[in-house]
């Protein structure tokens, strides 16, 4: 049975058809007049404007095989049984901590501690911000590799229904870029990340006791270093409202694994977010805006020689809401050198070969999102 239209579906519905042009990816939009007087009583979001001229070409090379009802119930009740919910507040959290990372790679965490005042003033400020017209949101200064970002993702060819901020950790920005508010959005961005980094490093101690690792900092001493090379992301993705007339599927950012450490991720609660499980399935990750979500990154999964694995992830485009969401990449500083720890080789040789995050960075920065970039010092793949 289909669920309710909720006022927010509507509300996304009547924005989109209201900014779209007379005729938008091939469907006809309804004379407004006949909708005035509902018009009155909703308010429309304006974020959607600098997506109207998306080419048709582009949007074609993102669609999926569409999914049937009966699969997308099936991915939810296996989700839901299925995916490990951590409370960082019990003694446990370290033993649920590093089986999540075994086997998938990724986990919820609940009792957080992010306060969740700055969270939603934080996720409001950046709704402003991309509300904003382009021209005013390409100030930031284009994804070189920081600044503002819309359709494109990196430099070879990857493609996604998102817009996007990408902000370095370490380095200070002119805010006063980022809209009539940016005063306010620093000081809130600044408040996020103290908590959110705080809890990374939190979470990589839990990681390093569960693994009886005797230095209890060793992971998160290299996101507290005044060097780490971390970085904050905002993605947006507009409601897409072909979506919802064709019943297809589409990419809003393509599936890949996070280069970094360990990733922090909070969302709205719109749905969108997928993972990969050992069986070769996806299933989708049910939105909680009071919870955060914790990838494994492909240097983690080199230090524990393989124990824990990177988690391999994509977002879909929603047909009736848009989705922001909020990640922190915790990552060493550029010189650290990234190889397995002998404690956890049992005697073993290393499955990887040793490198720096400077020299991972490039060649991420230089490879598709799907790659396996892991793949290139994998000692067995060089034998």
């Amino acid at each position: 049975m289909m669920s309710p239209i909720s006022k927010s579906d509507i509300e996304s519905c009547f924005s989109i058809f209201f900014n779209a042009p007379t005729k938008f990816l091939g469907i006809n939009r309804p004379n407004p007049m006949i909708f005035l007087t509902t018009q009155t009583f909703f308010k429309f979001s304006l974020s959607f404007r600098s997506f109207i001229d998306y080419p048709k070409p582009l949007h074609s090379h993102l669609l999926l095989p569409p999914i049937s009802h009966s699969k997308q119930n099936c991915m939810a009740s296996t989700f839901s049984s299925t995916i490990p919910i951590v409370d960082l507040s019990k003694p446990d959290a370290k033993t649920l901590i590093v089986n999540a990372c075994e086997e998938f790679g990724f986990f919820k965490v609940i009792n957080h501690g992010v306060p969740m005042e700055v969270i939603s003033q934080l996720e409001t400020e950046a709704l402003e911000f991309f509300s904003l017209p382009l021209n005013e949101k390409e100030k930031a200064g284009s994804p070189n590799p920081f600044g503002y970002g819309s359709k494109r993702i990196g430099p070879n060819g990857d493609v996604g229904w998102v817009e996007y901020l990408l902000l370095n950790t370490n380095q200070e920005h002119d805010f006063s870029l980022y809209g009539k508010n940016h005063e306010k959005f620093r000081c809130l961005l600044n408040s996020y990340m103290s908590s959110v980094r705080k809890m990374a490093c939190d979470i990589l101690e839990l990681m390093a006791e569960g693994l009886k690792i005797q230095q209890k900092n060793v992971f998160s001493k290299l996101l507290r270093d005044k060097e780490s090379d971390s970085v904050f992301r905002v993605n947006h993705y507009p409601a897409c409202p072909e979506l919802a007339v064709n019943g297809e599927n589409m990419i809003g950012f393509g599936e890949h694994t996070d280069p970094q450490i360990i990733s922090l991720l909070r969302s709205n609660n719109t749905s969108g977010l997928q993972i990969y499980l050992r069986d070769g399935s996806w299933i989708s990750v049910p939105p909680d805006h009071n919870s955060f979500f914790i990838n494994v990154g492909d240097s983690l999964q080199v230090m524990t020689n393989g124990r824990f694995r990177s988690v391999r992830h994509r977002v879909l485009a929603n047909g009736f809401k848009s989705r922001l969401s909020m990640i922190y990449f915790g990552g060493p500083p550029l010189s650290e050198k990234i190889t397995s720890f002998p404690s956890l080789m049992k005697g073993k040789e290393s499955l990887y070969k040793e490198f720096t995050w400077f020299e991972y960075k490039n060649l991420t920065y230089g490879s598709r999102l799907a790659d396996n970039r892991l793949g290139h010092f994998e000692r067995i793949a060089a034998s």
